[in-house]
């Protein structure tokens, strides 16, 4: 049929031009049937970026259904599959008995342990109230979140870090699946293990435990700040130093450049086109500290996420691009554009310098509070670094005897 039509209409257009010809003088007949060739082609281009814009579109939906319903074969509106998709998460009923308690719970979840999925969790956590103003005393806190692959062998010290200060900061780990560890009833860190998966380095896995944990942590609302931090790291300041620090910034702390080496751009898969170009494309640390808004959009992304679970693959390592790309193209307004987490990345290999106890002592730890080049609010900044790695778990012992000296951490100051 589509043949037919087409034999039909090349006829007729010959018709009309040898029609044209006899009944028109050479010059005007010329001009006619340039201007007909020139509007078919342009009907023709117009026909064809249509098809690639639909086809585009198309594909981006079909993408975005198997992040969310990878497992299901059926349309994820269907009826029978919307009660079973989201039929694990509790919704708390506000009725007239315990209103206040049910809203308590549902803002500040006392038991951070689930059972939601990944999609599920993202979907929670990506909620944001539409009334700005809090229906309750709203202090905000610090969400402090260790991706570590067990117990934390420098717990000790952050005990001391977090002592005095219970109600300006939460705790999320995320940690080896098989781990069975658990912490004293009296630390800080006792029941504040989050839902975890397997986490491999240099691999995709990483970067969803990281937006797991942001996740859980946006189920609080009490939660302003949030920091991603390691079994390695150290902080450099007091807990009032470093609140003050991060609730007086007006920018989040995520490392975003664009590196023209291998190790950067390099990098870049030809396959990420359209949704990331080159131009696009950003490198940075993987430790950063973001606001609660950037959170949201982190754990709210379903468009650039998948294209580089599928296309970054090593050498290209996920968890120091995507991250600083995304930042990039949706909140670089936001962004101080640095990392408040020290890292010496001055010895050659593919991993930082680890520091040993023979390493750590009051001279070296001063060189690290006392970088200046950065900018704080658009000034010059007096601290730089709030936190550093990667700290061996016997440099313990001299970080507990020069914590109360150097980083204060005895004083107690009212925030």
């Amino acid at each position: 049929m589509a043949r037919h039509c087409k034999i039909a209409f090349v006829r007729e257009l010959s018709s009309w031009i040898q029609k044209n010809a006899r009944e028109n003088s050479p010059q005007t007949a010329t001009f006619h049937v340039t201007i007909t060739i020139i509007f078919c082609f342009t009907v023709a281009f117009f026909v064809i970026v249509l098809a690639m814009f639909v086809n585009h579109r198309i594909s981006k939906m079909m993408v975005l259904e198997e992040y969310y319903y990878p497992n299901q074969l059926v349309s994820p509106c269907s009826p029978c599959n919307a009660g079973r998709l989201f039929s694990d998460i509790s919704v708390p009923s506000i009725g007239r008995s315990g209103t206040r308690t049910d809203l308590k719970e549902w803002i500040a979840p006392t038991e951070i342990w689930h059972s939601m999925s990944d999609g599920e969790l993202m979907w929670r956590a990506s909620m944001v109230p539409g009334i700005v103003a809090y229906p309750y005393d709203r202090r905000a806190k610090l969400a402090f979140m260790f991706l570590s692959r067990g117990r934390l062998p420098l717990a000790p010290l952050w005990e001391l870090f977090f002592k005095g200060h219970d109600d300006l900061f939460t705790i999320y780990l995320h940690t080896s699946p098989n781990s069975t560890d658990e912490p004293l009833p009296s630390s800080v860190f006792y029941k504040r293990r989050i839902p975890s998966k397997v986490v491999e380095w240099g691999k995709a896995t990483m970067v969803d435990a990281e937006r797991r944990l942001l996740a859980n942590a946006l189920l609080d609302f009490s939660n302003e700040r949030f920091i991603l931090l390691s079994e390695a790291c150290i902080p450099l300041f007091n807990f009032p130093t470093i609140y003050s620090y991060l609730f007086n910034s007006n920018h989040s702390y995520v490392g975003s450049f664009d590196d023209p080496r291998s190790t950067g751009r390099g990098r870049y898969n030809m396959r990420m086109w359209p949704t990331i170009s080159i131009s696009d494309w950003r490198k940075g640390s993987q430790w950063f500290e973001v606001g609660r808004k950037l959170a949201v959009r982190i754990v709210s992304d379903i468009e650039f996420y998948p294209v580089l679970r599928d296309h970054c693959r090593r050498p290209c390592y996920m968890d120091e691009h995507y991250v600083a790309t995304l930042v990039a193209k949706l909140g670089a307004d936001l962004n101080s554009n640095r990392s408040v987490t020290w890292v010496d990345w001055s010895r050659p290999g593919p991993h930082p310098a680890t520091f040993w106890r023979k390493d750590v002592n009051e001279e070296f730890l001063s060189r690290l509070r006392a970088q200046r080049n950065c900018s704080y609010n658009g000034i010059e900044g007096s601290i730089c670094f709030l936190f550093a790695r990667k700290f061996h778990a016997s440099t313990l012992q001299p970080l507990m005897r020069i914590a109360s000296s150097l980083l204060g951490f005895n004083e107690s100051q009212a925030i």
